[in-house]
C-alpha cells in the first residue's frame, strides 16, 4: 500500500495531467529538468514520466534530471530512478561558467533556484548564478539542438520589486529593486534570466517561455525552507504551536503545487514565447495571521495555538519590501487555466504528507 505522501503526490500528478492540454507535443521528446531534486522540479519530473503511463503521449518522455546534489536528488526522487529507465540523473552545478553536454534536447524546464530568503544573505552568489550564468548555459545548450522546441524559465514574483498593494498586479506592473542590496541577488537575477530568454528568442528565434510563480506550497517543501508558510506547516505536523514572528498583516496569494505545475505546462504548451505569465491563485489570498489560524483550525484535535511574538535582533531571513502581493492572472486564464485547490484543501494535503 502506498504511503500517504505517495498517494497524495500521485493524486496531484493526476490532477495536472487531467488538464486539457496538447500533451502529445511532448511525446518521445528529450526534456531536461533543472532543480529536479527540489520541490517544483520534482513535480515536473513526475508529471513528465507519468504522461505515457496515463495515456497522454504515444511514446514515453525521456527525462534528464539535472541536479547539483545527487544524494539529495536520489532521496527526493525515490523509486522513480529504478522504475523509469527513461529517467537519467545528471550532476551539474549551474553556478559553473560552462555549458553542459546534454545531447540532443527538445525542451528545458529550468526550475533550479534558491527561492527561500534564508539563502539571500548567506549565499547571494549561489542564489544569483543559476538564474544568470546557468540560464545562459541552458539557452546555449538548447540552441545547439537539432530541434529546440522550448525553454521554460521559472522566474518569480520577486521581479516586481516594491509595488503598490492596492490592485491586482499585472505582468507589466513593476516596482523598484535596489541593485546595491544583498536581497536583490534573487530579484535582479530573475529579472536578468527573463531578459536572457527574451534576447535569445529575439536574436536566435529560440522558443522561450517565462512563468512567475507566487508563494507556491505543497508536498516536497523542506523543513529548512525558511519561508513562513513552510515553517507553519511543519509546526502543525510536529504538533507544535505556531510561532508568528511578525504582526501577521502581510498578505500573499497561496497557490498549491498541482495548480502551479499545471500553469507551467499551460504556458509551455500554449503560451506566447518571450512573454511572462503570472502563475498564482488570487482566490488564495490570506494574511500571515489568517494562514496561521487556518492551519491550526485544520487539525482541531491537536489543540494547537498561534503564539504571536517578535524577534529581537536579526531576522532569520531578509524580509520582503511589500506588504501585499496578489497578482492578476488573466493572461494565464486566457489560455484556459484555472486554480482548483483552495488553501484549506492544499495545506491539509501538504501537512498530511508531513505527519510522522
Amino acid at each position: 500500500m502506498p504511503s500517504p505522501s505517495a498517494r497524495i503526490i500521485s493524486g496531484d500528478i493526476d490532477a495536472v495531467l487531467a488538464r486539457d492540454l496538447p500533451w502529445q507535443t511532448l511525446s518521445g521528446s528529450h526534456v531536461v529538468v533543472t532543480g529536479a531534486g527540489g520541490f517544483l522540479g520534482g513535480y515536473l519530473v513526475r508529471a513528465l514520466l507519468a504522461l505515457h503511463i496515463r495515456g497522454k503521449t504515444e511514446q514515453p518522455v525521456r527525462v534528464t534530471a539535472l541536479v547539483r546534489d545527487a544524494e539529495r536528488a536520489r532521496r527526493s526522487l525515490g523509486t522513480l530512478l529504478d522504475a523509469h529507465p527513461e529517467l537519467r540523473l545528471l550532476t551539474w552545478d549551474l553556478n559553473s561558467i560552462a555549458v553542459p553536454d546534454l545531447g540532443d534536447v527538445q525542451f528545458v524546464l529550468h526550475a533550479a533556484s534558491q527561492a527561500s530568503p534564508r539563502f539571500y544573505g548567506s549565499d547571494p552568489v549561489g542564489t544569483l548564478l543559476p538564474n544568470t550564468v546557468g540560464t545562459a548555459a541552458l539557452l546555449s545548450t538548447l540552441r545547439q539542438s537539432s530541434e529546440p522546441r522550448g525553454l521554460l524559465f521559472v522566474s518569480s514574483s520577486e521581479v516586481y520589486g516594491a509595488v503598490s498593494s492596492e490592485t491586482a498586479l499585472p505582468e507589466s506592473g513593476y516596482g523598484t529593486v535596489d541593485p546595491a542590496t544583498v536581497r536583490a541577488c534573487y530579484a535582479e537575477s530573475k529579472r536578468m534570466g527573463e531578459t536572457m530568454c527574451v534576447a535569445w528568442h529575439q536574436q536566435h528565434q529560440l522558443p522561450t517561455f517565462i512563468v512567475r510563480p507566487f508563494h507556491t506550497y505543497g508536498p516536497g517543501l523542506q523543513a529548512d525552507d525558511g519561508r513562513v508558510f513552510a515553517d507553519f506547516a511543519y509546526n502543525v505536523a510536529r504538533n507544535e504551536n505556531i510561532a508568528m514572528n511578525s504582526d501577521g498583516t502581510a498578505r500573499r496569494a497561496f497557490c498549491y503545487a498541482s495548480d502551479a505545475v499545471a500553469g507551467f505546462f499551460t504556458v509551455l504548451l500554449k503560451g506566447t514565447p518571450a512573454t511572462p505569465y503570472n502563475v498564482a491563485n488570487p482566490a488564495g489570498e490570506l494574511s500571515v495571521a489568517d494562514l496561521a489560524e487556518l492551519l491550526v483550525g485544520l487539525f482541531p484535535q491537536k489543540k494547537l495555538q498561534v503564539e504571536r511574538r517578535y524577534l529581537a535582533g536579526d531576522r532569520p531571513y531578509i524580509p520582503s519590501a511589500y506588504n501585499r502581493l496578489v497578482p492578476d492572472v488573466s493572461r494565464l486564464t486566457s489560455l484556459g487555466w484555472r486554480a482548483e485547490v483552495s488553501p484549506a484543501a492544499g495545506f491539509q494535503r501538504m501537512i498530511e504528507t508531513l505527519q510522522p
